[in-house]
């Protein structure tokens, strides 16, 4: 990945025109090449709970190394934790890089993935390993709890 974490460098065309694609979002509108390089290193890695690596990953590690590689963010390692390192927002201000949980199996915020654009986030699904997903996809929609930005400093969030 080109740049420094933090830093929004220009993406790859192919890059660009893969994910404009996927997303249906005019290739213009893909600016940070870092996030949509390091999706395109990820994408396909099968799910392994308590995975951080390319041999598998699971929703949480992923939202870690993604704040951490792509926006220089330090955020917990766990979901349950992840859901306190955010500033709660409205789904309609969501913006790329926001955490996005959804409540699976009765738990709450049991799942967590990564705001993209036009309704996408990209998460390590248990079935299907690092994918995009829409949002308001049917079956997951209706476990989708909160949402918000990534606080630089969650202990200066507060109440901690």
């Amino acid at each position: 990945m080109r740049g420094e974490p933090g830093e929004i460098v220009k993406p790859e065309a192919s890059v660009a025109e893969k994910y404009s694609a996927i997303l249906g979002v005019d290739e213009g509108a893909i600016q940070n090449g870092r996030l949509y390089a390091f999706i395109d290193q990820w994408i396909g890695t099968p799910y392994r709970f308590g995975g951080e690596d390319k041999d598998g990953v699971d929703c949480s590690g992923l939202a870690q190394l993604l704040e951490q590689q792509v926006f220089g963010i330090n955020i917990p390692r766990s979901t349950s934790q992840q859901i306190n390192a955010i500033k709660r927002k409205y789904e309609e201000e969501l913006a790329e890089g926001d955490l996005v949980f959804f409540d699976y199996d009765g738990k709450k915020f049991s799942h967590v993935g990564v705001y993209l654009l036009n309704g996408y986030y990209v998460h390590a699904s248990s079935t299907k390993g690092v994918t995009i997903t829409k949002l308001h996809d049917p079956y997951t929609y209706k476990y989708f709890s909160r949402c918000g930005s990534v606080v630089d400093d969650p202990n200066s969030m507060p109440g901690k």
